[in-house]
């Protein structure tokens, strides 16, 4: 059963999902011509990594391979056990977005907020001018999510800092015989981010999924579980998939979950010092 999102979401170009035929006497109807696949630009192997208090993860970028995807500054998938974590720490000039795939996370801050977000939830801090914050594991078991920063424009690196948190059922969530996927950010989505991205977690139903790339965004695809195919190149848990605009087709099993990541680049230098992005 689909969702009529899955139609108006497909209405508004953010997102081209393929519907299935029917069948018939006359046999399977035929498949419709996809069209050609966008490029890969490039392969980004996660590199395994601790931070704050002996907390594990696997950095995406920045590596060696990619600095900075602008407007992204950086990507970790993280997978923190009680007592390790991230106590207190400052941040400045960027957003920082965590999003949970497993367990649940406690946010604390100067501004005085604190909320623990569980499994397909999301927290946004945006560290403007300033703050500090501690994000420390909510349950006993494994806690994982993605940690993403996205730089703030220089226009806005003085602003107010500011939180929300949004747990799973507050995030729109499509539906159809090919896909499950939880808009994190952009069409209907709450999370109201100072740079404009288009951020995904897509679970296969079938064995493919599918959308356009507009021009003038910077673009990959991240494999959170399972191993996903674009065209000729793969990835595994771990590993992105840096993309060219145009129309892109995800081949993997069913039950493959990715990450769809977006962002509108700013066009300005990303000057990262630690937990500081001037």
């Amino acid at each position: 059963m689909r969702r009529r999102r899955v139609l108006e979401l497909s209405a508004t170009g953010l997102g081209s999902l393929w519907l299935p035929g029917c069948r018939g006497k006359a046999g399977p109807a035929p498949q419709r011509d996809l069209g050609p696949t966008a490029s890969v630009r490039m392969k980004i192997h996660g590199r395994g990594t601790t931070d704050g208090d002996g907390a594990t993860l696997s950095r995406v970028f920045p590596s060696p391979q990619l600095r900075h995807l602008d407007p992204f500054v950086l990507l970790d998938d993280f997978d923190v056990r009680a007592p390790a974590g991230f106590p207190t720490h400052p941040h400045r000039g960027f957003e920082a977005f965590t999003y949970m795939i497993e367990g649940a996370f406690e946010h604390r801050d100067t501004m005085g907020n604190v909320s623990t977000i569980t499994a397909g939830g999301t927290q946004r801090f945006n560290s403007g001018r300033g703050a500090k914050h501690s994000e420390m594991p909510a349950s006993g078991g494994s806690n994982r999510g993605l940690q993403l920063w996205v730089n703030l424009p220089r226009a806005l690196k003085r602003m107010q800092p500011e939180y929300a948190g949004h747990q799973g059922d507050a995030l729109p969530q499509l539906e159809d015989d090919h896909e499950r996927t939880r808009i994190i950010s952009g069409a209907d989505s709450p999370i109201a981010l100072r740079t404009e991205v288009d951020y995904r977690d897509v679970t296969l139903v079938a064995d493919r999924w599918s959308t356009t790339i507009p021009q003038g965004r910077n673009t990959l695809v991240y494999a959170m579980n399972g191993t996903i195919t674009v065209g000729a190149h793969t990835a595994r848990r771990g590993e992105a998939l840096l993309l060219e605009p145009g129309r892109v087709v995800v081949a993997g099993t069913q039950g493959t979950r990715f990450a769809y990541l977006s962002g509108r680049p700013h066009g300005e230098p990303i000057r990262q010092r630690g937990p500081f992005v001037d």
